[in-house]
């Protein structure tokens, strides 16, 4: 049985674990006092957004996060899911698919009027769950600014 809980500070030494095993993918930097540092910010501050760990019967097997935007596009809060991580031997279960679904109900509950997100060219599975579960690829082409 999936169930998912909401993130505390207590959670904060393994959500940063599993963060670091999911930046190893693809070779991203991660500092994990830095890390540490932006949960204790984020969860005291719920405008930021929520954080879950996902959990299969009482195994800790991902976690998902999402940040809020406030978008007058949109006309109102939107969010962007900044990340799904499931361990390996989590994938390919369904699990994917019912954390999606959580996410979507929980951004009706949240009054949210879109979810964003971002995923990897070379991540087929991804993409196919996201497209799957009703997400379309955006007309518009995601930029960045790095403020130094």
């Amino acid at each position: 049985m999936i169930h998912f809980k909401p993130l505390v500070t207590t959670d904060i030494e393994t959500i940063v674990l599993l963060m670091q095993d999911f930046y190893a993918i693809d070779n991203y930097p991660i500092d994990l006092k830095v890390s540490k540092s932006l949960f204790k910010e984020f969860i005291a501050n719920e405008n930021l957004g929520k954080a879950w760990l996902i959990l299969n019967e009482d195994e800790i097997v991902g976690y998902v996060i999402l940040t809020f935007i406030f978008s007058f596009e949109y006309q109102g809060k939107i969010a962007f899911l900044d990340e799904l991580y499931l361990t390996k031997q989590a994938r390919g279960k369904g699990i994917g698919g019912q954390t999606v679904s959580f996410v979507k109900d929980k951004s009706t509950e949240l009054g949210l009027k879109l979810i964003y997100l971002e995923i990897e060219n070379h991540n087929q599975n991804a993409q196919k769950l996201y497209i799957a579960n009703g997400f379309e690829l955006h007309n518009r082409k995601l930029m960045a600014h790095k403020i130094k």
